[in-house]
């Protein structure tokens, strides 16, 4: 499972915005392709090896949990920003 990540070196840490660009991998939103075109494609998903520090989004949390830690959410017993803040 190692051999599936690429291979980098180390850099100092950039803007937290910056890695969260460039680490975090979004879902696509017609991962077969555009409309009308063959489904019979090379393949599906990521066409570039895995780096170390990237990571799927998580769909159901703040996108920045930096600027709401510490706020509620408005319905009641949904409230999961008390986690640890950041990534």
């Amino acid at each position: 499972m190692g051999d599936e990540f690429l291979k980098e070196e180390s850099r100092g840490a950039d803007l937290s915005t910056v890695e969260s660009q460039r680490n975090d991998t979004i879902p696509e939103e017609f991962p077969e392709g555009p409309y009308g075109s063959s489904v019979l494609s090379e393949s599906l998903g990521k066409s570039t090896p895995w780096r170390d520090d990237q990571r799927p989004t998580n769909r159901f949390r703040y996108e920045n949990r930096e600027l709401h830690y510490g706020i509620e959410r408005d319905y009641p017993g949904d409230d999961q920003s008390e986690e640890t803040p950041g990534p």
